[in-house]
C-alpha cells in the first residue's frame, strides 16, 4: 500500500511517500524560516499562503523521485491538528480534494502521534509498549504508549513547553530566529560554573514547568548585561536546567512504570545535550533510548505518511468532511 503524507501544521511544508512493503520512498521539506525571520516568529497568514504555493510542487517532486503516479496511491494522510488553523486547512483541503478525485481515502493524522511514531521510520525501531517523551515547539509530554493508538499522558507541562522556553530565552538574549537551535549552539561556549538556574517541580510527580526558567534568564540578563560571554553563560545555565528537568522526570516515569524503552521525539529531541544526558540515563536505568534521525525531529511529511499508513492498515474510516483541530488531545 502506498501512502502520500502531507504536513502543513505550522511553518514547514512536508510531503512524503511511504510504501508498506518498500518503506519510505521519497520525502521533501520546505522550510519557511526565511519568510518569518524578519518578524521574529511565525505569522499565521503568511504561513498559510506559503503552504498553498509550495504544496503542489512538492507533491510533484516526491512522485517523480518515488517513480510512481497519482494513480498508484492507495490513500493520502494529512495533518489534521494540532497546529495553526489556516495552515492545517491548506493541507486538509488539498488532501480531501485529491482523495475525492482519485477515489481514495484521505486520512486525518494527529501531529503529535506522528512525532511519537517517527522513530519507526528507522531500521531498528522500538516495540510497544514504551515511554515517549514528546518535546516539540508547543508540547512537552510524557506518554505511556501501550500499543498503536493506545496512549496515556503521564505528565505534561503546566505552562511553557520546553521548546517555547528555548525560543523565548533566545529572544531575551537577542538571538536570531529560530532561537532554540541558536541558543543550544551558544550554550556550548558557556561557563558551567557561573550561573545555576532552578529545576522546577522536581518532587511533584511527572509534570513539568519551564516558565520560571524564562524569568530567571531574564533577571540574569538584566543584572549581568549583554556581553557575549554572559549570554553564553545564561544559555548554558538555562539549557542545563531544562535538560535536567526532562531527564529527571523520564527517570522517574521509567522507575514507576517499569519501562524498558524510551522514545524521544519532536524538535527538541535534536538537542545534543538532551541526547547525551538521556543516553547516560538510559544506560544507568537499563533502558534503550530511541530517536528519529535529525531530519525527522522537526515537522515532516514522512512521519505523517507513516502514521497514515498505520491507520489505513488498521481500517480507520474517513468521510468527506474537511475538519481540522487547532487543539487536539492525544
Amino acid at each position: 500500500m502506498i501512502i502520500l503524507g502531507i504536513e502543513t501544521s505550522c511553518d514547514e511544508t512536508g510531503v512524503a511517500i511511504y510504501d508498506t512493503e518498500r518503506h519510505l520512498l521519497a520525502h521533501k521539506l520546505h522550510s519557511q524560516i526565511k519568510l518569518h525571520a524578519e518578524f521574529g516568529g511565525v505569522v499565521p497568514e503568511l504561513a498559510s499562503r506559503d503552504h498553498v504555493r509550495k504544496l503542489l510542487p512538492l507533491v510533484k517532486e516526491v512522485l517523480l523521485e518515488a517513480e510512481i503516479t497519482l494513480q498508484d496511491l492507495d490513500a493520502i494522510a494529512y495533518t489534521a491538528g494540532p497546529g495553526l488553523v489556516g495552515a492545517l486547512m491548506v493541507g486538509a483541503a488539498f488532501a480531501k480534494s485529491m482523495g475525492l478525485v482519485l477515489k481514495i481515502p484521505a486520512i486525518p493524522v494527529h501531529h503529535m502521534e506522528a512525532h511519537l511514531l517517527a522513530p519507526f521510520l528507522e531500521p531498528s525501531p522500538p516495540q510497544f509498549p514504551f515511554l515517549a517523551l514528546l518535546v516539540s515547539g508547543g508540547h512537552t509530554e510524557l506518554i505511556e504508549a501501550s500499543s498503536f493508538g493506545e496512549y496515556k499522558i503521564l505528565g505534561e507541562t503546566l505552562d511553557d513547553a520546553v521548546g517555547e522556553a528555548f525560543d523565548k530565552v533566545a529572544k531575551i538574549l537577542g538571538l536570531p530566529y529560530p532561537g532554540g537551535p541558536v541558543l543550544a549552539k551558544l550554550a556550548e561556549k558557556g561557563n558551567k560554573n557561573r550561573f545555576i538556574f532552578p529545576r522546577a517541580m522536581l518532587k511533584r510527580g511527572l509534570n513539568f514547568s519551564f516558565s520560571g526558567l524564562k524569568t530567571c534568564a531574564l533577571q540574569h540578563f538584566k543584572e549581568f548585561g549583554n556581553a557575549e560571554q554572559t549570554k553564553a553563560d545564561i544559555a548554558f545555565a538555562f539549557q542545563e536546567a531544562a535538560v535536567d528537568s526532562l531527564v529527571i522526570k523520564c527517570r522517574r516515569a521509567i522507575k514507576e512504570h517499569n519501562f524498558t524503552q524510551l522514545v524521544v521525539a519532536g524538535g527538541v529531541s535534536a538537542n545534543t545535550r538532551l541526547r547525551e544526558q538521556l543516553n547516560i540515563m538510559g544506560k544507568e536505568a537499563g533502558v534503550v533510548v530511541y530517536y528519529p534521525r535529525l531530519e525527522f525531529c522537526t515537522d515532516n511529511g514522512a512521519m505523517i505518511a507513516y502514521a497514515g499508513a498505520r491507520h489505513f492498515m488498521a481500517g480507520k474510516k474517513t468521510d468527506m468532511e474537511i475538519k481540522v483541530y487547532p487543539r487536539w488531545e492525544m
